[in-house]
């Protein structure tokens, strides 16, 4: 089993979670009805990439 040599400093640790934050989920807006989906997902409407791919239930 590996063993460190040396122990890592509070400030060393610091700087090795720092890239560790969760970022803003990538958003798209969608061409036709201006709706924010997230990226490669069907809008609430139905719409994907300005088509209609799904039908409502009251359609």
């Amino acid at each position: 089993m590996a063993v460190q040599q040396n122990k890592k400093s509070p400030s060393r640790r610091g700087m090795h979670r720092s890239h560790d934050h969760l970022s803003a989920p990538a958003v798209a807006i969608e061409p036709t009805t201006g709706e924010t989906h997230l990226r490669h997902h069907v809008s609430p409407t139905g719409f994907y990439r300005g088509k209609k791919v799904v039908r409502a239930k009251g359609e």
